[in-house]
């Protein structure tokens, strides 16, 4: 995998909680966890305005407001130094939406948004092979046809992403969508199973389909053309507007992190102005998304979807993501000095006589 450091050990457990109680775990300075839980929405405004000068300062404000809520802790853990991805087991597919549809092979998935016109599907797993065993047997599962597939939007050029894709465009004729920064860094670095370029994503587009709207953001950093989208989601007849972030491990370049927490800044904006209410993500061990799946699974009739988090919550998913971006920009700075001053001290320190006798 290229977006994360790889691992085997599948991570920390933890407990199901239902969509009331998700975001009741959101924090507040001052307040230990176990204290009474605050009204879905809120949190105390003292972790946005206190000072951070520190790394240390910017990543106990992502805990701060993280606190007990699973989907945030997995954030942060996500988003720290040295995280190792966990390999969990795969989950059966799954429709979280009336309109949305999950294949997954534990740490990495697929969503398939389902319009009247066919299937607009986000990322593509790891390869031809997982394209060809898992996601169209998945997707035949949940009564979908695969070659109704018309589109795949890969949100970074990372293999675990455009993997299938090729498999897809030649298997189904679907056309392949992707940043130009990215086809780019594709065609530098003849990576295997590299789709053939095919359509290029501009910032803000809009890709229509049947009787959806997909809208595509330019969000680099995890790689040059990451690529985030916004589009409607129904739940039990209801509608919603979802995001995924398209790339969360962080890069190793000071700049480019900078360059992430630009892209952070703005694609909350845009969440902001769009209403978003759901979060979702393409690596779910980054947003407890395998344990939301089998909440939903177990209630499937129950009108309280997991992945709903509402307005005020997905905008503190993306402060605790601009948090944690900061502090890794102020950790490396810290580094850096560190080092320098070291060796400062080394070229200024008096030389001892050496004897060999």
């Amino acid at each position: 995998m290229n977006d994360l450091p790889t691992g085997t050990d599948q991570g920390p457990r933890h407990r199901s909680l239902t969509r009331r109680r998700f975001w009741q775990f959101g924090t507040a300075a001052a307040v230990t966890v176990g204290a009474a839980s605050l009204m879905r929405g809120q949190f105390a405004g003292a972790a946005d305005t206190a000072a951070a000068s520190t790394a240390q300062d910017y990543f106990d404000r992502a805990a701060e407001r993280s606190g007990d809520n699973p989907i945030l802790t997995d954030l942060v853990a996500a988003l720290s130094s040295g995280f190792t991805v966990p390999h969990p087991t795969a989950p059966e597919p799954l429709k979280i939406f009336d309109d949305v549809a999950v294949v997954s092979i534990g740490w990495v998935s697929a969503t398939a948004i389902l319009t009247s016109d066919g299937i607009i599907l986000i990322d593509a797993l790891t390869s031809p092979t997982d394209a060809q065993r898992t996601l169209v047997p998945g997707l035949q599962a949940l009564g979908l046809d695969p070659a109704t597939i018309k589109y795949v939007v890969v949100t970074h050029g990372h293999g675990d992403h455009f993997g299938g894709a090729q498999y897809l465009a030649d298997t189904y004729g679907a056309r392949v969508m992707m940043a130009p920064a990215d086809w780019d860094a594709l065609a530098a670095g003849k990576q295997a199973n590299a789709p053939t370029r095919d359509l290029d994503i501009t910032d803000g587009q809009e890709l229509t389909l049947g009787d959806t709207t997909v809208t595509l953001h330019h969000t680099p950093g995890h790689t040059p053309g990451s690529v985030s989208p916004i589009f409607p989601v129904h739940w039990q007849g209801a509608a919603h507007t979802a995001m995924l972030w398209g790339g969360t491990g962080l890069p190793t370049a000071t700049e480019d992190k900078r360059t992430y927490l630009a892209s952070a800044q703005n694609f909350s904006s845009r969440m902001k102005r769009t209403a978003v209410d759901v979060e979702l993500s393409n690596h779910p061990f980054c947003d407890h998304g395998l344990e939301r799946m089998e909440e939903l699974r177990g209630a499937p009739d129950s009108a309280d979807n997991p992945f709903v988090v509402g307005t005020s919550d997905t905008q503190l998913f993306m402060k605790v993501m601009k948090d944690m971006v900061n502090g890794r920009i102020l950790l490396d700075q810290e580094s850096a000095g560190s080092a320098t001053t070291a060796t400062a001290m080394a070229a200024t320190a008096p030389h001892t006589a050496r004897c060999d006798c």
